[in-house]
């Protein structure tokens, strides 16, 4: 087991630094480069051509749409948009990249000095963007084996449905003071350049299928050094959670490096879910090593002014914008909306109150009963099997009394099971309140008959007491007795109206 230092106790002796390189694959209906379909999923290399095999004589052609949208999100993060600029060759062997050589953008990226402000427990914190630059994905390589990884495996599977996909990587500057809330400055941002990314209608910004992957890079200094320490770069992290865990666990895993006199390797390290750890992957690269030179088949891009200005035009509501008019909309405080975003639930809030539910009852599901359930599953909010539109129309049958909210709970459990709808739900488990008065009058004459002491006292008056009697008709009715009926049948019945 690697050692790791006391979080915050490491803290009282070095100061974090953050640098996140987050990959966008973008939802244009073909590949970068060629005329691909760009699907997720498939036949294993059946979206492929010569083009994005890289097979000799074949020729690139960039992707208009692609180029459009990366204006867009350059745009949406406060970036300059180049005049002109062209893409690279980057040269290095994966198997998983047949040409050798990746194309991308080194020295003129599309996008460039930009910056978007994040929250975290009401303190803002700047991340200025370096550059978003465009480029293709790789393929995908399947270790077979025990392990799941190359070292170990008893052979590979190699698919290259994903080569050429378009891809936008976005790299930010290194993200300085933000001392023991850097893990959750990390998560912050990618959630809020996923809800930017979904707004804009670029991507799906799916995480578990690898359209929103995020590189980790963390390094710590002496407290007061004005030198950054050495990083390292934590591959692939694809989700929210892990992505805060991840940073975390560097940080005290450096902090234990450097306590015991050692140094920092700059490395790339891969993510481990089940038991949140990083391991060493390969000593990481310069960029001088890759031998970055003009892509020679492609022209270069450079887009008019006036197309920049238009595409500017499309732009969704900047996300603080968006914040504070959903809050002033839905009348909530500062505590309570803060609740709303650092659970990581302010999209699944909106869209279910766009559902039909109200503000208050939208919060009440995501942030306490479904945000405790993705906690005890380990995935994100927006990984549960039920959405938006479902947990409305939970909260629509407690507002036609058909269910309540202990009831509720059931329907949720169902909808989550693969149930069906709420109301389908609701049928099957048979777990429709009683409103009958036939059937609560007999459960309360029962109730009363056996308590006559609490019926006693309901009768002189203190009628408080009838929360005892009304609690043991739930229980014997298994929650779905209407309870307002119940307390005025008993009222009714013991002259106490």
């Amino acid at each position: 087991m690697t050692d790791v230092a006391d979080y915050g106790d490491l803290l009282t002796r070095y100061e974090p630094a953050l640098g996140l390189e987050t990959h966008v694959e973008l939802n244009t209906r073909t590949k970068m480069f060629c005329g691909c379909p760009n699907e997720f999923g498939g036949e294993p290399n059946t979206h492929v051509c010569p083009v994005c095999l890289g097979l000799p004589g074949s020729l690139p052609v960039i992707n208009g749409k692609a180029v459009e949208s990366a204006i867009r999100i350059g745009l949406a993060l406060n970036c300059q948009i180049a005049e002109w600029c062209r893409m690279a060759r980057k040269n290095y062997f994966y198997p998983d990249m047949t040409k050798n050589f990746q194309t991308s953008q080194y020295d003129e990226p599309i996008a460039f000095d930009g910056w978007v402000d994040v929250e975290v427990d009401g303190e803002t914190f700047r991340v200025e963007i370096e550059r978003a630059h465009m480029e293709e994905d790789a393929g995908k390589a399947t270790h077979v084996g025990t392990s799941g990884r190359i070292h170990g495996a008893d052979y590979s599977l190699i698919d290259y449905n994903r080569a050429g996909v378009p891809l936008i990587e976005i790299v930010t500057r290194p993200i300085l003071g933000a001392g023991e809330k850097a893990p959750q400055v990390a998560r912050a941002y990618v959630a809020q350049l996923r809800d930017l990314l979904k707004a804009l209608g670029v991507s799906d910004v799916r995480m578990e299928q690898g359209s929103l992957r995020c590189d980790a890079n963390v390094s710590l200094a002496p407290v007061g050094s004005s030198t950054l320490g050495t990083r390292t770069e934590t591959k692939n992290v694809n989700s929210l959670r892990s992505i805060e865990r991840a940073v975390r666990y560097e940080m005290t895993r450096q902090a234990a490096v450097l306590d015991s006199g050692a140094a920092v390797v700059q490395e790339t390290r891969h993510w481990h879910e089940a038991d949140a750890t990083t391991s060493g992957g390969r000593v990481k690269s310069d960029a001088e090593d890759y031998r970055y030179f003009a892509e020679p088949d492609l022209m270069p891009i450079a887009p008019s002014r006036a197309w920049v200005e238009e595409l500017r035009a499309t732009l969704p509501e900047p996300p603080a914008e968006h914040r504070r008019r959903l809050q002033g909309e839905w009348g909530f405080t500062d505590i309570d909306f803060g609740g709303i975003v650092n659970a990581g639930a302010l999209g699944l809030v909106e869209e279910t109150v766009a559902a039909g539910a109200t503000p208050a009852a939208a919060r009440k599901w995501w942030v306490s009963d479904l945000a405790r359930r993705a906690n005890e599953a380990g995935v994100e909010l927006e990984d549960l099997a039920i959405t938006p539109a479902q947990v409305a129309g939970v909260q629509a049958l407690v507002d036609d009394g058909k269910v309540n909210d202990q009831l509720a709970r059931q329907v949720i459990d169902g909808v989550l099971a693969g149930e069906g709808e709420p109301a389908e739900v609701v049928e099957r488990r048979g777990l429709a309140v009683v409103s009958d008065e036939g059937a609560l009058g007999a459960a309360v004459d029962e109730v009363i008959a056996a308590n006559p002491d609490v019926a006693e006292r309901i009768r002189g008056g203190k009628v408080q007491a009838a929360g005892a009697l009304i609690g043991q008709i739930m229980k014997a009715m298994r929650g779905q007795a209407d309870a307002a009926k119940v307390r005025a049948l008993i009222l009714e019945r013991l002259g106490a109206e």
